[in-house]
Order: C-alpha cells, then sequence, then structure tokens
C-alpha cells in the first residue's frame, strides 16, 4: 500500500502542535479534517497512534515510531517542494523559522517587516519556542538562539550584539529595602525567579566577579515561567527580578525599573540565525541573510561561539518573556 502522505503530514502536524485543533489551524483546515486523516492514517496502520483526551494529545508507542521516522521525511519532501518552486532563484514560498523568545531585536519587528517588504513573495512563518529540536526534523529552515547553546555543527550569522543579564527592581522597592551590594545578599531580599517547567528548579543567577563566573541560588518568593509577570511583578514592587538586559531597556530608559548589581553583570555571546548547512540552502533564508548582513550585524561565522553553556537546562538558559 502506498503511504497516504497527507495523512502522515497531519500526524506530524497534530504530533507538534500536541492538539488537533492548533494542528488545523497551522494546515488551515477544520478540526474534523483532521480527526478523520488521524483515524485514515491508524486504519492503515493498525494501530492506535495518539492518545486523546479532553485537555491534550499524547503519543503511543507506535505512534513515537512513527513520527520519528516520519517527521525528517516529511520536512525532506518540504524543502525539495520548495526547492522546486524557486528554481529560478527568486525567494518565494514559505520561510520557517524557530526563535526564541528572549530574540528581543530579532522579534521586535523592523527586521522582520523590513524583509517582508523587500520578498513580498515569501512567507514567513515565526514560530517562537524555548525548546530544545532539531529544526531540521521539526520542519524548519532555520533558527535563532543564542550562541551559546547553539550545535557546533551548525553555520550561524549574528542577528545581535553581545548580551547581559541584569538584576531589576522598582524604585519604590530601593527606597523601600535598599540595594544590594553583593550578588550574596539576594537572599535577604524578596526575588521574582523564573522556572523552565513545573517540578524543575529555579533557573540560578549568574554573575561575574574579578573574571570568575559564579551562580546564585536566590530561592524566589514568587517562580514563573513568564517574563511578562516578572516584569510586572517588579514593576509594582514585589522584588527584584533578573533577565535579559534587553527585556528591561524601556522600563529602565523610562524610570520604572532600576538596575541594582551592574557591576556583576558580564557579557556573553549574542543571538544567531542557525542553519544546517550552505549545501541546497533556498533562496528565501539565502535572502534572509543577506538581508540581516545589510543591517550592519556581523559577518557570517562558520560555527557559533563555543562558549560552554550556562545556567538551567533545555532552552536558551535564559529567562523567557
Amino acid at each position: 500500500m502506498a503511504p497516504d502522505i497527507n495523512a502522515l503530514s497531519v500526524f506530524v502536524a497534530v504530533a507538534e502542535a500536541r492538539g488537533f485543533r492548533a494542528a488545523a489551524e497551522r494546515l488551515g483546515v477544520t478540526p474534523s479534517a483532521v480527526s478523520q486523516s488521524i483515524r485514515r492514517l491508524e486504519t492503515a496502520v493498525g494501530a492506535a497512534l495518539l492518545r486523546r483526551s479532553t485537555r491534550s494529545v499524547a503519543l503511543t508507542e507506535a505512534g513515537q515510531r512513527l513520527l520519528a521516522e516520519a517527521a525528517p521525511a516529511i520536512a525532506a519532501l518540504q524543502r525539495a517542494m520548495d526547492g522546486a518552486r524557486s528554481a529560478d532563484g527568486t525567494p518565494r514560498g514559505p520561510l520557517r523559522l524557530a526563535v526564541s523568545s528572549i530574540a528581543e531585536g530579532f522579534l521586535s519587528g523592523p527586521l522582520l517587516a523590513g524583509y517582508g517588504r523587500a520578498f513580498p513573495e515569501v512567507q514567513l512563518d515565526v514560530f517562537v519556542t524555548d525548546e530544545e529540536m532539531d529544526i531540521v526534523a521539526a520542519g524548519f529552515d532555520a533558527g535563532v538562539r543564542l550562541g551559546e547553546v547553539i550545535e557546533r555543527d551548525m553555520v550561524a550569522v549574528a542577528v545581535s550584539a553581545d548580551q547581559h543579564q541584569l538584576a531589576v527592581c522598582s524604585p519604590a522597592y530601593l527606597a523601600e529595602r535598599g540595594a544590594p551590594a553583593h550578588p550574596r545578599e539576594l537572599a535577604e531580599h524578596r526575588c521574582i525567579g523564573w522556572r523552565p517547567a513545573p517540578g524543575t528548579p529555579p533557573y540560578r543567577w549568574e554573575f561575574v566577579e574579578d573574571g570568575r563566573e559564579f551562580a546564585v541560588d536566590v530561592a524566589p518568593e514568587v517562580t514563573t515561567n513568564d517574563m511578562g509577570l516578572m516584569i510586572r511583578l517588579a514593576l509594582s514592587g514585589g522584588g527584584i527580578t533578573f533577565g535579559m538586559a534587553e527585556s528591561f531597556e524601556a522600563y529602565l530608559e523610562r524610570g520604572e525599573l532600576v538596575a541594582v548589581l551592574e557591576e556583576f553583570s558580564g557579557p556573553f555571546a549574542g543571538f544567531f540565525l542557525y542553519y544546517p548547512s550552505r549545501r541546497g540552502m533556498s533562496p528565501e533564508l539565502r535572502a534572509l541573510i543577506d538581508h540581516v548582513r545589510a543591517r550592519g550585524r556581523r559577518p557570517e561565522t562558520p560555527a557559533p561561539p563555543g562558549a560552554p553553556a550556562r545556567g538551567a537546562s533545555g532552552g536558551d538558559r535564559r529567562p523567557r518573556r
């Protein structure tokens, strides 16, 4: 029996989106059509591929095996079709990017909006995620992450300057409690921290002193995986929070937040657009790379900076928006 490519594509979309409705929105079809495709595929395979509940979808063992084989194959087929569609070298068709939620400059709007104006026949599909993933197997053309956590076999193009993290609080909190003179004094303060997922330890705040990096367990009174909530709590005088300096820039400029412990903040490699190889690169991706470089970023490098990954496990190892 010939494989049902359409049903396999739907199955991969459901597995990646973790839901029928989300997959339907991604594919531009109805949830009913997604259900029918999955039933057809399960009949052809002769096994249940998904466990459904009212709130979520999980893969069965058979589903996990099928996804491991089908996802790379579907991604390869899509790349082949995209390549054929752009055979004349004109950027057109989809360009799929997996972008870290803390890549503020890349996601701020101007860079991507300028690319869209320059190449109106390209359909940008930007998936904001902090999950560790194989971007090729997941069907993405490229990703944007901190350089320190990009695999060494990837080609990388800088899309930001070096970054640093800051501890910040509101002027009201500073007036009430005063500023810590050293990171070890954070234990005496109310802290607003970040954790990547339930059941994982809070992110350890990272500092530099005399050229030596060290981390502090702050025992936050509030933890969350949402940088927006962390900022709102800090603005309300709820304590000191910690994250990428870019996330706080506007609030610092308006005086709504103030930085503390700045002398213990050190630079690290910024964000990079990364992809697996120059061979077979689509015109859409090449156009994006040229667009990034034309905006005055640093030149293309054969591999991202090889600094060891720091901080909590998973994602970009920095607090997320």
